[in-house]
């Protein structure tokens, strides 16, 4: 016979399992929106949006996801752990080379404009973060760039910490509809959309790209690089689309940023 006793333990651990059920399908829930929000923001907002790249431009440790979240937008629903320390000259110049599939592509930092962000990329790199990583998205119509930094190769990826906006005022004013124009050569924070929200994703733009001033522009693509980066953009979108993987495949070998 069942005391009082057992049967208030019973009805107790009976609650506490479908508290736990619903906790865990509200989890999953949670992830399956932050997905969905952080790979409609990301890349871009095209035909008037922006997303983890303007929104486009998510990144992927943060939350919502644009463009890490204006042209290219991760999507990552957490960051728990805690930015890098300062280890650079926060007053040098460093260069970011990427050996990839398709070609070299280096980029020139100032960390007086972008000490955070300069920072955080050396910090990923020494650590070999960006290596064998694909550039997941490519947009060729409203804006015109190339999307890199995931690790996950899908917009959802990132550090697991997120740093600062910086340098956003460097572009000038904006227009009335509130953009302002990323030159081609330019390399900027993809973000979720929120500020503050950038990890490790970022867009290289390959063609005068018009969007919000909510990407951090934190470097200048050599010539030669960008030459690189124009023929995947002249590759076009798989499936003939304009925003999605380049039907150019680009994976990024190997990753380095030195001082000078």
């Amino acid at each position: 016979m069942v005391t009082s006793d057992q049967r208030r333990r019973q009805l107790a651990r009976e609650k506490y399992e479908r508290q736990q059920r619903r906790r865990e399908e509200a989890r999953r829930k949670a992830k399956r929106r932050n997905a969905v929000v952080a790979a409609g923001l990301a890349v871009v907002v095209a035909a008037g949006g922006a997303a983890y790249l303007s929104v486009g431009l998510a990144n992927g440790d943060s939350g919502d996801d644009t463009s890490q979240r204006a042209a290219p937008t991760p999507t990552e629903s957490e960051s728990s752990a805690p930015e890098p320390k300062m280890a650079i000259d926060a007053k040098g110049t460093y260069t970011m080379s990427l050996d990839t599939s398709q070609g070299a592509v280096a980029f020139t930092m100032d960390a007086a404009k972008t000490p955070r962000t300069v920072n955080s990329f050396k910090h990923l790199a020494d650590k070999g973060f960006f290596d064998g990583t694909k550039c997941h998205r490519l947009t060729t119509e409203g804006i015109f760039v190339l999307q890199c930094g995931d690790p996950q190769g899908d917009g959802t990826g990132g550090p697991g910490y997120t740093i600062p906006d910086e340098n956003l005022t460097t572009l000038g004013k904006p227009a009335a509809d509130g953009k302002v124009t990323y030159p081609a050569g330019t390399v900027a924070m993809a973000n979720t959309g929120r500020p503050n929200s950038g990890g490790s994703q970022f867009f290289l733009v390959y063609k005068d790209s018009g969007l919000p001033p909510s990407y951090t522009p934190f470097g200048k693509i050599d010539e030669a690089g960008l030459s690189v980066v124009k023929a995947v953009g002249a590759g076009g979108v798989v499936g003939g689309a304009k925003d999605g993987a380049p039907a150019k495949t680009v994976t990024v070998k190997k990753a380095a940023v030195s001082k000078g």
